[in-house]
């Protein structure tokens, strides 16, 4: 079975076939992953918001004004 092809019915019953340890270990590392790619996905943000900052495309808010465009 290729990974193309895997679906996740199919990985959640192959996790249910390993140890007890295993699937706490598996969980630990996928966690770990997910953290690192929000991680990723906020550095990723910062250098873009830097960029534009530097070109000149940002103008200065004030914290009511942040909310106001985060909220809608």
């Amino acid at each position: 079975m290729s990974t193309a092809s895997l679906r996740f019915s199919d990985l959640l019953e192959m996790i249910e076939r390993l140890p007890l340890d295993e699937r706490e270990s598996l969980i630990e590392v996928v966690q770990k992953r997910i953290a690192e790619d929000g991680r990723k996905r906020i550095a990723a943000s910062a250098r873009a918001a830097k960029r534009e900052h530097a070109r000149g495309k940002s103008k200065p808010s004030t914290p009511e004004e942040i909310m106001r465009e985060i909220t809608g």
